[in-house]
């Protein structure tokens, strides 16, 4: 039998949240556990409050009720000074990139380094080389801004950005939305080898299905207010109740599972 004190305190705990914005109800009852070195996944139809949850994690939104504690600390404590440590051991990739249009990327990448440190500027051009070719891109992007990059490369650029001060946490809001097949799954993979390389926690906002099987360890399916179910993609997709049934079952989610099994024929046989 495990003792207190061999037993894991989970990275993230979301406890009995409630979220209204006037009359308005996004969240009644919501309560998870998200634990170190998962990629963990918030998925659900249009509405369901997935970026809200995810914003009341990171400390941008404070929820109406409830409690969400970060490396077992409030996460309204965030905006005191001994909150400040905490936001340092994560990241965040807000959906569609969120980079600064007037800033190059090296100097998108360099703005927490520059907010946040007192790294000479010469360190900082090291760093910022260094994350630019983790996640993938030429070295001569650096000097490119956000309206000479593609589509992909500005989620990598943003990817980048949030890795750039080590974090143990990484937060990804709708990390593929908007690109091609290809490009998603080439983004996905880069969150596997990232997660690998630098033991990363993965907290994931998406309703990709694709990556939702690919590379999602455990799924939170929200929906009415509170989490309908929490899993894998195959154990949810036995679940019998009839929001998850259809955002699995339908034609989108019967696609994406059997991409997924071929996937994994493939990779056994490759073995």
């Amino acid at each position: 039998m495990l003792s207190a004190t061999n037993v894991e305190i989970p990275v993230i705990e979301v406890s009995h949240v409630a979220t209204k914005f006037g009359q308005a109800v996004v969240h009644e009852d919501v309560s998870l556990s998200i634990h170190k070195g998962e990629i963990f996944a918030i998925a659900g139809g249009n509405g369901c409050g997935k970026t809200t949850l995810l914003r009341e994690i990171v400390g941008l939104i404070t929820p109406s009720a409830g409690t969400i504690r970060l490396f077992g600390l409030d996460s309204r404590r965030l905006e005191e000074g001994d909150g400040h440590p905490i936001h340092r051991r994560f990241g965040v990739m807000f959906q569609h990139g969120a980079l600064f249009s007037s800033f190059t990327l090296a100097e998108n990448v360099a703005v927490p380094l520059r907010e946040h440190t007192t790294l000479s500027a010469e360190l900082i051009r090291d760093i910022v080389t260094t994350k630019i070719a983790m996640v993938g891109l030429p070295a001569d992007s650096a000097v490119k801004y956000p309206n000479e990059l593609s589509g992909g490369m500005r989620r990598r650029a943003a990817l980048a950005r949030a890795i750039v001060m080590d974090p143990e946490l990484l937060f990804l809001d709708e990390p593929t939305a908007g690109l091609d097949p290809i490009i998603a799954a080439g983004f996905d993979d880069l969150v596997l080898s990232l997660k690998d390389l630098l033991g990363l926690t993965v907290v994931m906002v998406t309703h990709d299905l694709d990556s939702l099987w690919r590379i999602a360890n455990r799924v939170a399916v929200l929906g009415k207010g509170k989490v309908l179910g929490v899993g894998s993609m195959q154990e949810l997709s036995q679940v019998d109740d009839p929001v998850i049934r259809e955002y699995f079952h339908g034609t989108r989610g019967r696609a994406a599972s059997e991409q997924a099994a071929w996937n994994h024929e493939n990779v056994k046989r490759e073995a």
